[in-house]
């Protein structure tokens, strides 16, 4: 009988760990596979939410924790965070020697594992490459030299996959699998309305916001300024009987001063603000809002442009940091200005014509097969000096 394949899976945060979860699920049900799950980063920050917990409480083993904690809120803290991260990591990989890695998107914390896996001739798989963003993130940067050190692309639209293409890489390597996190959409797992209602005290027939908004890396010192007009369109919104629901930005430099300037919604009436929802509840609420409730998904968060069109739900998209990004029509793009948030929340909100159009607006990225599409190449492709020997197609 032949031996399963090894897959190492490397997660450092909640919102990676969230569309990862297809595919380790779809690795754990194929007899030809076993995985073997990474995590690191900001799974292990009691700042932001310890989301370990949520892993293990999904059923997933964690084979190894990865330290590469960042101590400081800078872009200095986020540079050193990459090398202790390449440090911890060779050692487990260099101990598991993996048939392959499998790494998503576009954070410092995948691009170590990036680094680490291909440097040690691991045959490693990138996820969500070929995206496009131009808004002040460093994730372009990044994601486009991970897309350059990756032996196998799975990109979640076929504007992404061509792109992947037209940067040189082989295309018997790109495969066009769509977003992983519709595959748990499609099946239903998420939390239905009446469990978010009791468990975030939320009413359907007043408006609700679920709001999120990251620092933007290259502007962090200016992560302040930016965060506090969003925080006066709610607090406005909030005393018009609005229910807002806030979640913690990702561990980014900047991402602390954004925390520190949350503290001024606490005890605003109608407001909660929770580290992290966790995959099940977030989704559970994005339902509610597009498919039960009025309401709409704020801030500047990837999730906002991939996750929302399944639910019909509508996204008011904060200033740079989306900029580019391939998007539905259910998206309204504001800048960073207190009138123009209330402004568009409220049409998304009471507008019902442009509800009625999110509902069935079309969404860009996918059916819902990801992760068996994903399982099945790892399983399958010849693992050999074609696939490790890079060639440049240009």
């Amino acid at each position: 009988m032949t031996a399963r394949r090894r897959i190492a899976v490397f997660t450092g945060n909640r919102a990676e760990y969230g569309l990862q979860y297809p595919i380790l699920k779809a690795i754990d049900a194929d007899r030809r596979l076993d995985y073997y799950l990474l995590a690191g980063g900001a799974h292990l920050e009691s700042d932001f939410g310890k989301t370990l917990a949520e892993i293990e409480s999904d059923g997933f083993t964690v084979y190894r924790e990865v330290e590469m904690l960042i101590q400081r809120d800078s872009l200095f803290a986020t540079t050193q965070a990459i090398g202790t991260g390449i440090l911890s990591l060779s050692k487990i990989l260099d101990d598991l020697r993996p048939d392959f890695l499998v790494v998503y998107a576009d954070r410092y914390e995948a691009f170590a594992a990036m680094i680490t896996g291909t440097q040690m001739s691991i045959p490693t798989a990138h996820v969500e490459g070929g995206d496009y963003t131009e808004g002040g993130a460093l994730d372009d940067s990044v994601r486009h030299a991970m897309t350059k050190l990756a032996h196998l692309h799975f990109a979640t639209n076929e504007q992404a996959a061509d792109r992947i293409r037209r940067m040189g890489e082989e295309p018997w390597r790109v495969f066009t699998v769509g977003q992983p996190a519709l595959d748990m959409i499609a099946s239903g797992l998420f939390a239905p309305p009446d469990e978010v209602s009791a468990s975030l005290g939320v009413n359907a027939s007043r408006p609700i916001v679920l709001f999120c908004q990251h620092s933007v890396t290259t502007e962090s010192e200016a992560a302040r300024e930016q965060i506090r007009p969003s925080l006066e369109a709610l607090r406005s919104l909030a005393g018009d009987g609005y229910q807002i629901v806030v979640t913690y930005p990702n561990n980014d430099a900047g991402g602390r001063r954004i925390i520190a300037e949350l503290d001024s919604l606490r005890g605003v009436e109608g407001v909660q603000i929770h580290q992290s929802l966790g995959r099940y509840r977030f989704h559970g609420l994005l339902n509610v809002i597009g498919r039960h409730a009025r309401g709409a998904f704020v801030g500047n968060s990837s999730a906002g442009i991939k996750e929302t069109p399944v639910f019909g739900c509508p996204v008011v998209n904060i200033g740079s940091r989306q900029q580019g990004r391939l998007r539905g029509s259910n998206v309204i793009d504001v800048p960073y200005n207190a009138q123009a948030i209330s402004q568009a929340i409220v049409r998304c909100a009471e507008d019902e014509a442009f509800r009625e159009h999110c509902r069935t607006a079309e969404n860009p990225y996918g059916a819902g097969d990801a992760g068996p599409r994903i399982a099945e190449v790892l399983a399958t492709i010849p693992i050999d000096s074609r696939l490790l020997q890079k060639k440049m197609t240009y």
